[in-house]
């Protein structure tokens, strides 16, 4: 019986600053019914307390434990694996600002380079690819924040950290050796370890389906999509990922509950 839901938020909750219509009324009613709720985001051009104040201006209160987002991830997993190491980010401020708060060490001097973090940058240019590819070249460990070819944006999609990575890949002829964001593993496991359920008590809510409806299915959640975001109907004949449940959008989820869900 499903206890806790770990929801998406572009193109699930929201899209830019809109809610999608019956999202607010959804979450409100999960959580009087008990249910334990988290946010999930691969974009990292935000801080947690950022995504947090978003979703309490829009009428969903949050707080900043209540968002997982794959800065989160990277910034926890590079603290334990390598404590004070130095990393190059092709990011935004937010994601710098995470892993300096983790105690990295931030550098642009491709000989220091232990870690090179490609991610989702509206800023990435030519100096900051010749920097990572220098220190790629010197053998830095290859890193990603999310895997995501796009983001769902109002009136349409930009691209995302997807492209950062082909640059470096195809440059150096590296693999990204490691992405945290959906779907992998690691975002899975600090979401259930905050929920504190296990994953047959949880059902993952999102509209991607090699992201979102990825990470359940391969961890054991149930995985819910939703067709507010970039999944349209047509495209679940060829995905290999296919969810238990579809649902035109979030304010259908309160229904679906009541079946999946179980008493207090």
């Amino acid at each position: 019986m499903i206890r806790g839901y770990l929801l998406d938020l572009d193109g699930t909750v929201y899209r830019g600053e809109h809610l999608i219509p019956g999202a607010k009324e959804t979450i409100a009613e999960l959580r009087r019914r008990g249910r334990k709720v988290v946010f999930l985001s691969n974009k990292p051009l935000y801080s947690r307390e950022d995504y947090a104040a978003k979703l309490t201006r829009l009428g969903i209160p949050t707080s900043k434990d209540e968002v997982i987002n794959s800065s989160l991830v990277l910034a926890e997993h590079l603290a334990r694996e390598a404590p004070g190491s130095k990393v190059f980010i092709i990011g935004e401020i937010p994601l710098l600002k995470e892993l300096w708060q983790a105690g990295l060490n931030i550098t642009e001097v491709p000989e220091e380079v232990e870690y090179v973090i490609a991610a989702f940058d509206r800023t990435f240019d030519y100096r900051k690819l010749n920097i990572a590819f220098q220190a790629l070249k010197r053998g830095a460990h290859f890193y990603a924040t999310n895997p995501d070819r796009t983001c769902p944006v109002e009136g349409g999609e930009i691209p995302d950290a997807a492209a950062v990575i082909a640059a470096l890949e195809a440059t150096t002829g590296r693999k990204v050796e490691k992405i945290f964001g959906k779907p992998s593993r690691y975002m899975i496991q600090t979401a259930l370890e905050v929920l504190g359920l296990p994953p047959e008590k949880c059902a993952m809510v999102g509209d991607r389906l090699e992201t979102d409806i990825r990470m359940a299915k391969e961890n054991g959640l149930t995985a819910i999509l939703v067709l507010t975001g970039v999944t349209r109907p047509e495209d679940l004949k060829d995905s290999p990922f296919q969810p238990d449940y579809v649902l035109p959008s979030l304010a259908e989820l309160p229904a679906l509950d009541a079946e999946i869900g179980g008493e207090e």
